[in-house]
């Protein structure tokens, strides 16, 4: 958790909603004047009577310090402005998301990646004069967060946390406004998942809310209902429970798992949109006046021959034992990530230790990207130690290092895929590719800014791995499923 203190002080005029630095040193000069304005008084009799200035209203010194003081922070300001110029479409809408949230108490911001929701949201708690604000947001974004306050200089305090620390938060009593960065994250279904919870009870106190993502619903129309359950002024707030809300808004089907028939609610009816409508500001990158042209590029690397003798193994055996480790895929779904695993040239033993197995992938990014400073992408964890062990001091996994020097960085694609920007990165890399196509659409757009007329990414896929077939599910925008497995290994 991080805190941040505006630029608003004690002892000077509260702004007004709405006002600018300008209208403020106007509205106090104003008072300033009024305050004194004086008159002529006859002082003395006969000739030596004389005409003396007296204030017409009397006032004590601490109003008096109080005018001089505003009037001074306010000229302060206006000559030290925002180092942040909003643009037009971002003005627009912090106009629009206000008026939306003074009417409903809440505002779903769905702007897409790039377009600068988080800095319109700032704006947004600026124009409603807030006090006190919380951010949450993922741990890599608070940075990128940080900047923007930085930059735009507003009235109000900050206060930045992630996801996973909410639970530290004590008086959240104080905060006149929370924002959820990525709001998606908290659509869980049936049941709501850790995250909506904590924001359920951060929110309890009714302050104005903003729900940010760019992908508000990236699987399923039924991802909406945890996202606003604990507003109080929500469009379902009639359902106390999602699978009351199932039964006007989802359209209820089975799967048959493991010889059970289970209830799957993923077929949210587009209704569940209609209803948000009123609640919710989008804006698009084409909107925006985007135009950069995203190339993708996949390129082969044939691994290692023990690589594919593993895998080979491991589909005929479903197990492989070693002296001290075991390899066991006794399901379809071990098998399915085993395999990811290797044809990456790593693997995650049943001991839960890992190890590198094959370094191909990492060799090939380092010989043809070695004179590029680039955004890598991996999926599982060793696959970071087998980058670090290939690009030694030339790679850091943090964005202040990443942006202040000429080192590459690194990022988890789940992680990595929001609330940062990689603006700075010549090309995206693909270590491996994630089975989300969520993953797939968010993580592609970081370099992607207004200015930029050319975005690279490189897909780096194992001859005869099945990152090529992920890659045909992600890019229709569908998950990558055991069923997607199943069909293309021939397994039943």
């Amino acid at each position: 958790m991080q805190k941040f203190k505006g630029v608003f002080r004690e002892g000077v005029r509260e702004r007004n909603i709405g006002y600018s630095d300008y209208q403020m040193h106007r509205q106090c000069s104003l008072y300033f004047g009024v305050m004194n304005k004086t008159k002529k008084v006859k002082v003395g009799r006969g000739k030596n009577a004389i005409l003396k200035d007296e204030k017409i209203y009397i006032e004590n010194a601490e109003t008096e310090k109080l005018n001089l003081d505003s009037l001074k922070h306010y000229k302060n300001l206006m000559t030290k402005p925002s180092k942040i110029k909003f643009r037009d479409y971002q003005k627009k809408i912090i106009v629009q998301g206000s008026e939306l949230l003074i009417l409903n108490n809440f505002l779903y911001l769905t702007m897409e990646v790039r377009t600068g929701k988080t800095l319109t949201s700032l704006g947004i708690a600026q124009l409603l004069n807030s006090k006190n604000v919380l951010f949450v947001t993922k741990k890599r974004a608070i940075s990128s967060i940080e900047n923007d306050f930085t930059l735009l200089r507003p009235d109000f305090d900050l206060t930045v946390i992630n996801y996973e620390s909410l639970h530290k938060v004590e008086d959240v009593g104080v905060f006149d406004l929370v924002v959820c960065d990525e709001a998606h994250c908290m659509g869980a279904f049936p049941k709501p998942n850790r995250n909506s919870r904590y924001i359920k009870e951060v929110i309890k106190h009714n302050p104005y809310v903003i729900l940010l993502s760019g992908t508000p619903t990236p699987e399923s129309y039924s991802q909406m209902y945890h996202q606003v359950w604990g507003i109080k002024n929500n469009p379902f707030k009639e359902y106390s429970n999602f699978y009351k809300f199932a039964k006007r808004f989802i359209k209820l089907s089975q799967l048959k798992i493991n010889g059970m028939m289970i209830n799957t609610y993923k077929d949210g009816l587009i209704d569940i949109l209609s209803e948000m409508n009123k609640y919710t500001i989008s804006y698009t990158q084409k909107e925006a006046g985007f135009k950069v042209d995203t190339k993708e590029h996949i390129l082969n690397v044939r691994m290692k021959d023990k690589t594919y003798d593993i895998a080979k193994r491991l589909k005929k055996d479903l197990v492989i034992e070693g002296k001290e480790e075991t390899i066991l895929a006794d399901t379809s779904v071990k098998l399915m990530m085993k395999l990811h695993q290797i044809y990456s040239g790593t693997i995650k033993f049943e001991s839960g230790k890992s190890m590198i197995i094959d370094l191909s992938k990492a060799e090939f990014i380092n010989d043809n990207f070695y004179d590029k400073k680039i955004g890598i992408f991996y999926k599982f964890k060793q696959e970071l130690a087998a980058i670090k062990e290939v690009y030694k001091d030339n790679i850091c996994t943090d964005l202040d290092t990443f942006e202040n020097t000429d080192k590459s960085i690194a990022l988890q694609i789940i992680s990595g895929r929001e609330g940062i920007s990689l603006k700075q990165a010549e090309a995206l890399v693909y270590y491996n590719i994630d089975f989300s196509a969520t993953s797939y659409w968010q993580s592609r757009d970081r370099m992607t800014t207004k200015e930029r007329l050319k975005s690279d990414v490189y897909w780096i896929f194992s001859e005869g791995g099945m990152e090529k077939d992920i890659y045909k599910a992600v890019i229709k925008k569908k998950d990558y499923t055991i069923n997607h497995f199943k069909k293309n290994y021939a397994i039943y």
